[in-house]
């Protein structure tokens, strides 16, 4: 995995290996970027399935309790099948936007 940091959050990038790796890797590593707003970087990885990005849910839920932002990069997917909870992104720029826009309603009381 590869964190690179940017001024209001840090992007995660997923090297290579199974998916339910990753999201456990993240999960049981949480505190090391705890304190920061996530975009979780899987673009190079093909389409991934709902079954894929749910294995996120539990890390996204478990980050954005803590008023931090967790976005999924990832290829165009049908959010149909996703909870509310799960953010995903089909760009980088639109992570970042969500991250830029979920800060704004913080900062508003939202």
């Amino acid at each position: 995995m590869e964190i690179t940091r940017k001024d209001n959050y840090s992007i995660l990038t997923y090297d290579s290996g199974d998916m339910a790796d990753f999201a456990t890797y993240l999960t049981k590593h949480h505190t090391d970027f705890e304190k920061d707003n996530v975009i979780v970087d899987v673009l190079d990885h093909g389409d991934l399935d709902v079954k894929e990005l749910l294995m996120f849910l539990e890390i996204s839920d478990l980050h954005r309790a803590n008023k931090r932002s967790f976005v999924i990069a990832s290829n165009p997917v049908s959010v149909e099948n996703l909870p509310q909870e799960l953010m995903i992104a089909p760009t980088l720029r639109e992570a970042e936007d969500i991250i830029n826009m979920e800060e704004l309603e913080r900062e508003l009381g939202f």
